[in-house]
């Protein structure tokens, strides 16, 4: 089975104008990190959002005595940007904290995260390659990986039964579903204004090349055919009406247009499952699983783990402790209980863990409880997802500012006050610029 993932694409790829600048590395250690040498056991800062890391930080805290965690939930991976930049800009950023894999080259870039290859290299056969590879800039590592990342849909089978629709095998399949639900005043999806992390994974999916390696320059294309094919997907979803626009701010309130019928089906990875299994109350067994749709014509291709996965814990360079906080990475990613407990939508996060028998774990990442007598039908579906991830993928070295600028386009999208194509023309200009002002060698 293939495992491989994007960054290990980029990891072989000279990184062209990466600017290693460690302009933010001079900045102080953090504060909250005692020293190696001080009495007692050394405490590490951890930031993270996924459901389960509190239970995993216990039980590490309950059989370590010379290094204790300091668990910090942050309310979501967007806000994580947010605040780890003011903290390391400011010099107290957290020894450890959870990210995910699009913004190790970033951070790398800032000089924000600590090369721990000597600390954790002996151990990396224990995880599959691709999750390996996330943590990886220039074959240095900076993270431990702590998920696989399937994709596929989740739908309502009451509502596609009730009106005669089938799973949706393609984009096509997908948009004819969707107007027939809105006959009904029911949505087929939801497009929070905030994430245009839609529009990246379908890009992804279609062949796009956002970023791209070429001698000793990047290259940046948000306008290829891929994008394009992304695009019209997209615009024509919201020129229909065919979605729902309930922000994840309130996301209680997203769960319960779920659990109500409001919105039909989800494009998502296991460890969303686990918010769906928390919040709801009345649709419990109606939900199904079916393959990640496929443009027409085209064989099965499932976007590679992004923001959908929480996927990395990444040791910041400004932690006095980076050796302990490396063990206490791998620990967490590689003790059978607590691997258990974050794949469990019940316990953690319905995370497919990162380790080489991952598939070992598919029974525990998914939730018997939300999908009734479709459970075992399941269990194929994620198995045969974990064979079709795309991967050939590469994030650029301004990914975090480039999504940031992102996200404000999007919005827009969506309330109808441009198209996709708009933004699309947008974010070529302005990631073009941004790498020149950062003294990045580029073309596009």
């Amino acid at each position: 089975m293939n495992f491989t993932t994007p960054r290990r694409r980029f990891a072989r790829a000279a990184v062209a104008g990466l600017a290693l600048t460690g302009l933010l590395a001079a900045c102080g250690g953090s504060g909250d990190d005692e020293p190696a040498e001080s009495s007692g056991p050394v405490t590490l800062d951890f930031w993270g959002w996924a459901n389960g890391q509190e239970a995993v930080v216990k039980a590490f805290n309950a059989s370590h005595k010379d290094v204790q965690l300091k668990y910090t939930k942050v309310t979501d991976q967007l806000t994580m940007q947010k605040q780890l930049t003011n903290a390391v800009k400011a010099g107290n950023a957290p020894c450890m904290m959870q990210n995910t894999g699009e913004y190790v080259t970033s951070w790398v870039s800032q000089g924000a995260l600590a090369d721990i290859t000597e600390y954790v290299e002996a151990d990396k056969d224990k995880f599959n390659p691709g999750s390996w590879a996330t943590g990886q800039v220039q074959g240095k590592v900076y993270g431990v990986p702590t998920a696989s990342a399937p994709a596929f849909t989740i739908y309502r089978t009451d509502l596609f039964e009730k009106y005669g629709l089938k799973a949706p095998a393609t984009w096509d399949d997908f948009i004819a579903a969707g107007k027939e639900l809105k006959k009904h005043k029911i949505k087929i999806t939801n497009y929070a204004g905030e994430d245009p992390s839609t529009l990246e994974v379908l890009a992804m999916q279609a062949g796009a090349q956002w970023y791209s390696v070429e001698g000793d320059s990047w290259v940046v294309n948000f306008q290829d055919e891929g994008t394009l094919k992304a695009a019209d997907v997209i615009q024509q979803i919201i020129d229909n009406d065919l979605n729902s626009k309930l922000s994840f701010a309130d996301y209680a309130a997203v769960q319960r247009n779920y659990d109500n019928g409001g919105t039909a089906t989800r494009q998502i990875s296991t460890w969303q499952m686990s918010g769906m299994v928390q919040n709801f109350t009345k649709s419990f067994g109606d939900w199904a699983l079916s393959p990640w749709p496929t443009f027409k014509g085209e064989a099965p291709k499932t976007p590679a783990g992004t923001n959908q996965s929480g996927n990395l814990t990444l040791v910041s360079e400004q932690c006095k402790n980076k050796e302990q906080a490396a063990e206490a990475a791998l620990w967490m990613s590689t003790d059978p209980g607590a691997v258990k407990t974050m794949a469990s939508p019940e316990t953690g996060s319905g995370v497919m863990p990162a380790l080489a028998d991952s598939e070992a774990y598919v029974s525990e990442a998914i939730s018997e409880k939300l999908l009734g007598k479709n459970y075992e039908p399941a269990k194929k579906i994620v198995t045969d997802s974990l064979g079709t991830i795309n991967t050939d993928w590469t994030f650029g070295p301004n990914w975090t500012a480039m999504f940031t600028e992102m996200q404000d386009e999007w919005a827009a999208v969506v309330s109808k006050k441009q198209k996709v194509t708009d933004l699309l023309a947008h974010m070529q200009e302005w990631t073009v610029n941004d790498l020149k002002q950062r003294g990045i060698s580029v073309k596009g």
